[in-house]
């Protein structure tokens, strides 16, 4: 399949998430109309039209049923951070012609913006993230050229050594793109 494809990253531990409260796994709680956050992630990438694999951890069988129930292919692996999360994906996908790295987390991403990105980097774009009030967001793309150096990531910095200022194409977006929920949904009961 020579097009650019989406990676999306579900390994993580979400410390941060736990930490500040929150219970389970974060990529499975509610969130709008109740739904787990992963699965409105899916939903846009999905809608995108462009392939997908999800990346996440041999004992997250939630999160495996999750992909399951939508029909998106998955791949498992005790990931030690973003960076061999995404090594492995590559290595998974190598037919694409590029890759769009987007945490699992961060459901306001839409399926236009994965579709903006894809279509930058089938115009020969070799490297554009997304943006918002000059804050950096995702999906972050990456051309095929990148796939032998996204193939060798390690520990948790993602492909963010990757990124050469010179050849980054920046796009502003909406405050979707840099919104995470490393913060537990507070409801007041009032």
């Amino acid at each position: 399949m020579n097009t650019p494809g989406i990676v999306v990253l579900a390994a993580g531990v979400g410390s941060r998430f736990t930490r500040a409260g929150g219970q389970g796994n974060k990529l499975l709680a509610p969130q709008q109309d109740n739904q787990p956050l992963l699965a409105l992630t899916l939903q846009q990438a999905q809608a995108s039209g462009l392939p997908l694999l999800l990346v996440t951890r041999p004992e997250y069988q939630d999160v495996l049923d999750l992909a399951q129930r939508y029909g998106v292919s998955a791949i498992t692996l005790a990931s030690n951070g973003s960076g061999e999360s995404i090594a492995a994906a590559v290595r998974q996908t190598r037919r694409w012609s590029g890759w769009l790295i987007q945490p699992g987390d961060m459901a306001w991403v839409t399926a236009q913006d994965y579709r903006h990105v894809a279509a930058l980097l089938e115009q020969g774009a070799p490297q554009i993230r997304l943006y918002w009030a000059q804050q950096p967001g995702h999906p972050v793309g990456f051309a095929a050229c990148y796939g032998e150096a996204l193939s060798r990531l390690s520990g948790d910095n993602g492909a963010r050594a990757l990124l050469d200022g010179a050849l980054l194409l920046k796009i502003n977006a909406h405050a979707g793109v840099i919104r995470d929920a490393d913060l537990p949904v507070v409801t007041n009961h009032s």
